[in-house]
C-alpha cells in the first residue's frame, strides 16, 4: 500500500471510474458494495472532496445515511464480471461481497472497508448530502437518466477523502 495525494493521479481516476468503481459503506453490521460509474474528485471547503451520487431506492443509500463513511475501490484490474454482478443485485437480498469472493482490507481513517485488488482507494467521510429535485434537474437529464424511473433522483454524497492510497 502506497499513500498518494488525492489527485495525483486524477486522470486516470476518472478514466477508471467511468469503467465502474466499488462504493462500499457499512452500517448495522452489514457491509455493502455497489458500482459506481459517476463521481467527482475534487476540492471544496479547503477539503480534497469525493462526490459520489446514490439513488433512494438502493440499499446502499440507506446503509450511506446511517455511517455517514464510504470508501471508493477503483480497480486496475479486470474486475468487470464483478463490477457488473455488483450493479444489477441489491445488497438487501444478495451479500455481493460473498458472492463475489472479495477479500476486505480494514481502511485507516473510516469504520468501512475496501475491496482487497490493485488499485486506487479513498476513504471518506461525508461533509454534505443534497437531495437532487425534478425542477432543478435540465430537460435532457431527466429524459436521459430519470425518465424510467421518474421519482428517484439521486442523493449527492460529497466525501472528505480522509486517505487515499495505491493497493499492490
Amino acid at each position: 500500500m502506497k499513500e498518494i495525494k488525492y489527485n495525483e493521479h486524477a486522470k486516470e481516476v476518472l478514466e477508471i471510474l467511468q469503467k465502474g468503481a466499488f462504493l462500499t459503506t457499512h452500517a448495522d453490521g452489514k457491509t455493502n458494495t455497489m458500482t459506481i460509474g459517476w463521481g467527482y474528485l475534487g476540492y471544496s471547503w479547503r477539503k480534497p472532496v469525493f462526490g459520489v451520487m446514490v439513488r433512494h431506492n438502493r440499499y446502499t443509500h440507506n446503509l450511506l445515511d446511517k455511517n455517514g463513511q464510504f470508501t471508493v475501490t477503483l480497480p486496475q484490474e479486470d474486475l468487470s464480471k464483478e463490477l457488473a454482478f455488483c450493479g444489477a443485485k441489491s445488497g438487501l437480498q444478495t451479500d455481493k461481497i460473498k458472492a463475489c469472493g472479495f477479500s476486505l482490507l480494514s481502511a485507516q481513517t473510516v469504520d468501512v472497508p475496501l475491496i482487497a485488488c490493485r488499485g486506487f482507494q479513498y476513504e471518506c467521510k461525508v461533509l454534505c448530502k443534497m437531495e437532487m429535485q425534478r425542477p432543478l434537474v435540465e430537460e435532457i437529464v431527466r429524459e436521459t437518466w430519470y425518465e424510467k424511473m421518474p421519482d428517484d433522483y439521486h442523493t449527492f454524497y460529497f466525501g472528505e477523502i480522509t486517505a487515499c492510497y495505491v493497493t499492490e
